[in-house]
C-alpha cells in the first residue's frame, strides 16, 4: 500500500521521492550519502503535481504521477514529511523522464 503524504504542492511545482546515492568504493564498501554532503540526487520519482493553475491559467504537466524523472542538480528544495525526505520542484527544472 502506498503512503498518502500530506503534503499539496502548489502551482506548477513537483513533488518528488529522490532516489537513493549510494558511492561504492574499489574495494566494495557501500558509502552511504552522508558520506559525501555534496553529492545530490538528480533522478527521483513524482510523488505529486501541483494543483495545474499558475495566475488563473490552467497548466498541463508532461510528467505524471510515478514517472522516474531527471532533473536539475541544484534546483530543488529539499523537505522533510513524516521523516521521509522529498525534494519540491518547478516542472521546468525536470529536463527528461527516464525510461
Amino acid at each position: 500500500m502506498a503512503k498518502t503524504i500530506k503534503l499539496e504542492p502548489l502551482g506548477k511545482r513537483v513533488l518528488i521521492q529522490p532516489d537513493k546515492i549510494e558511492e561504492v568504493t574499489k574495494g566494495g564498501l557501500v558509502l552511504p550519502p552522508s558520506a559525501n554532503e555534496d553529492q545530490k540526487p538528480e533522478t527521483g520519482t513524482v510523488v505529486k503535481l501541483g494543483k495545474g493553475k499558475e495566475k488563473g491559467k490552467e497548466i498541463t504537466f508532461e510528467v505524471s504521477v510515478g514517472d522516474r524523472v531527471y532533473f536539475k542538480k541544484y534546483s530543488p528544495d529539499e523537505i522533510e514529511v513524516e521523516k521521509d525526505t522529498y525534494l519540491l520542484i518547478d516542472v521546468e527544472d525536470i529536463l527528461a523522464i527516464i525510461k
